[in-house]
C-alpha cells in the first residue's frame, strides 16, 4: 500500500491510500479520485520528502511529511483523511435512516413475513408496510412468484 499525499485545483490537501502507484494513476485517470472538501476531480500527488529508514529505526520513524509547494490550505482538524472515508461515513448514515425509518412505519411480522407477503401480493389481506424474516429460498420464491420483496439494509455494526 501507498500513501499519497494529495492536493486538488483549488489547493485543498488530503491524504489516501492506494494498492499501488499503478492503482492511483487508473483511478485518476477515471475520475475516482476526488476532494473530500470541493469534490474536484482534478487532483495530482504534492511534492513529498522521501522515507529514509534504516534498520535499528524501522519501527520508529515518522510518516513522510508533504513539501509544501504552495502555501498550504486549512483544513479542518476533524477533516477524514480519505474520500473513501467522507463516502463509507454519508453512505452509513443514509443506510441507517432508511432502515430507522422503515422499522419506525412498518410493522414486524417475524418469521411469518413469506406468508404475510403472499397474502397481501394475491389480495387475501390488506396491503400495508411489514417487514421480517425469510431465508434465500423463501426470498427467492416471492420473487419468482411476483411479489416485490426487499432486503432490510444492515450496516456490520448490525451484525455484532
Amino acid at each position: 500500500m501507498i500513501r499519497y499525499t494529495l492536493r486538488c485545483e483549488q489547493s485543498h490537501s488530503f491524504e489516501s491510500w492506494f494498492q499501488s502507484s499503478a492503482a492511483y494513476d487508473q483511478q485518476v485517470k477515471r475520475k475516482l479520485v476526488t476532494c473530500p472538501v470541493c469534490g474536484s476531480v482534478k487532483v495530482e500527488k504534492a511534492i513529498m520528502a522521501p522515507r529514509i529508514v534504516s534498520k535499528k529505526g524501522r519501527d520508529k520513524a515518522p510518516a513522510p511529511a508533504p513539501v509544501e509547494a504552495a502555501a498550504p490550505a486549512e483544513a479542518p482538524a476533524n477533516e477524514p483523511t480519505s474520500l473513501m472515508m467522507a463516502q463509507e461515513r454519508e453512505l452509513r448514515a443514509k443506510i441507517k435512516e432508511l432502515r430507522d425509518h422503515i422499522v419506525k412505519n412498518a410493522d414486524n411480522v417475524g418469521e411469518r413475513f413469506p406468508n404475510e407477503a403472499r397474502a397481501m401480493h394475491y389480495g387475501d389481506k390488506e396491503h400495508r408496510p411489514i417487514y421480517g424474516e425469510a431465508s434465500p429460498e423463501e426470498a427467492r420464491a416471492l420473487i419468482d412468484e411476483g411479489v416485490e420483496v426487499s432486503p432490510l439494509p444492515t450496516l456490520p455494526e448490525d451484525r455484532n
